[in-house]
């Protein structure tokens, strides 16, 4: 069994390994009963944070992964309707997955370059690039720029990014869905196969399984972390080295 508490618990855990100084909050929401987790992560002490790169790590626990984690695969379908022997929700790898979200802020001292500037632009060009080469979880990466308005023009304030990481926890194949490759396919990944209505193909159906990601969440965990820590050290590299500065 998972909990919200064993989540936000492995990653704190692991965030304190790399000497991150966290800010953590929690929140519930009273009509869906969702909760959720937003934990602001920086190296070195708080005085000097306003001055260096920051990324906040957030997610939300729905009552559907409260099924999941009392029931696993099978609560799928109690959270649906009663369960059924032959209900394709027992028979798919389309669950959805815990998200988890980045957003990196890295404070820019622009001196008085404009939004439209070109060095700007490539700037944000070398940040996607530095930060996808250091990001072995995150399947999705988008740079930005905050603006300020100052003396009738708007000006960059910090540069942004944004990362998105999906941790299948309720996947079959447990900690082996985090790849694609065929060779990591487990012992335990069973396909049925039967036949469509018209009779003319057979499709493969997933049996699902009990993950277990309680035995393989917390090194994941230290891997996000550790690219956290890599994106943190590309963002301030970026930032020192831009003619920008």
């Amino acid at each position: 069994m998972l909990t919200f508490e064993d989540v936000t618990d492995y990653f704190l855990k692991a965030a304190a390994s790399f000497e991150f100084v966290t800010h953590a909050e929690y929140w519930v929401n009273a009509r869906s009963l969702e909760r959720e987790f937003a934990c602001t992560c920086h190296t070195g002490s708080c005085d000097d944070a306003e001055v260096h790169s920051s990324c906040t790590l957030s997610f939300t626990w729905s009552t559907l992964d409260t099924a999941l984690s009392l029931e696993g695969p099978i609560g799928v379908c109690d959270f649906f309707h009663e369960p059924e022997e032959h209900c394709p929700h027992l028979h798919t790898s389309d669950i959805p997955p815990l998200v988890l979200d980045l957003a990196y802020t890295a404070p820019l001292n622009m001196n008085g370059a404009s939004v439209y500037d070109t060095a700007l632009l490539s700037l944000i060009q070398t940040l996607k690039l530095r930060a996808s080469e250091q990001s072995s979880r995150a399947i999705e990466t988008r740079p930005g720029v905050t603006l300020i308005l100052q003396e009738s023009r708007l000006q960059p304030e910090a540069l942004t990014l944004q990362q998105r990481v999906e941790l299948p926890i309720w996947h079959p194949e447990g900690m082996r869905g985090l790849h694609d490759e065929q060779h990591y396919r487990s012992g335990r990944f069973v396909q049925r196969r039967h036949r469509t209505i018209d009779d003319e193909h057979e499709v493969g159906e997933v049996v699902a399984d009990n993950p277990r990601p309680e035995e393989w969440l917390p090194e994941v965990m230290e891997e996000v972390c550790q690219d956290i820590l890599k994106v943190l050290e590309a963002l301030d590299a970026v930032r020192s080295t831009s003619s920008l500065n």
